[in-house]
C-alpha cells in the first residue's frame, strides 16, 4: 500500500493514479524492471541539502545529478548529497530509502529535473520497495509545485 500521507493526499485531491506491486527492488532502475514500467517513466527521489535545508531532487531513473549545474541553477555553492541516516526519520510512513517525491507533504522543497516536465507520466516508489505509483506529471506538478531546473544528465554506461 502506498505511503499513507501520499495516498490520502492524492485521494483528497481526486487524482487518478495506479499502483503496481513488484518484487522487492532497491534502485530506481531495478524498480522499473521489476514493475515492468518503462525506464523513461521511472523517477528517483534523491535527498540533498541546500544551504542547510533538506530538499528532494527528483530526476529520471536513468540520470544522475550534476551538482555543478544544480548549484548554478539554485545560485548557491552549498548543495550536498545526504546519507540515508540523515533523513530516514523524516519519512515515518515509508520504508527507508523508498520515499515518494512529495516533499511538500514532509515540509521540504522539491527540485525537479527539467526533462521530467516534458513527460506525460511518471512512476515512483510508493513508500515501499515493492510498489510504485504511476500518475500524470501534470497532476504531480499541480500538487507539489516543484521548482523545475536543469541539473541532471544521463548516466553513461561503461564499456564492457
Amino acid at each position: 500500500m502506498p505511503a499513507t500521507k501520499m495516498r490520502e493526499f492524492l485521494d483528497k485531491n481526486h487524482i487518478r493514479y495506479a499502483t503496481v506491486k513488484h518484487s522487492p527492488a532497491y534502485t530506481a532502475q531495478a524498480v522499473a524492471a521489476s514493475a515492468h514500467v518503462p525506464v523513461n517513466e521511472m523517477v528517483k527521489t534523491v535527498m540533498i541539502e541546500v544551504d542547510g535545508t533538506m530538499a528532494m531532487a527528483v530526476l529520471p531513473a536513468s540520470n544522475q545529478i550534476e551538482f555543478d549545474e544544480l548549484k548554478l541553477a539554485l545560485g548557491t555553492a552549498n548543495v550536498n548529497l545526504l546519507r540515508e541516516d540523515d533523513f530516514k526519520d523524516r519519512f515515518p510512513d515509508c520504508e527507508s530509502g523508498a520515499m515518494p517525491p512529495f516533499g511538500n507533504l514532509y515540509g521540504m522543497p522539491v527540485f525537479v529535473a527539467d526533462s521530467l516536465a516534458q513527460d506525460d507520466y511518471m512512476a515512483f516508489s510508493a513508500g515501499s520497495h515493492h510498489e510504485v505509483v504511476i500518475m500524470t506529471y501534470a497532476d504531480y506538478a499541480r500538487l507539489v509545485n516543484p521548482r523545475v531546473v536543469k541539473f541532471s544528465a544521463e548516466i553513461l554506461a561503461l564499456p564492457s
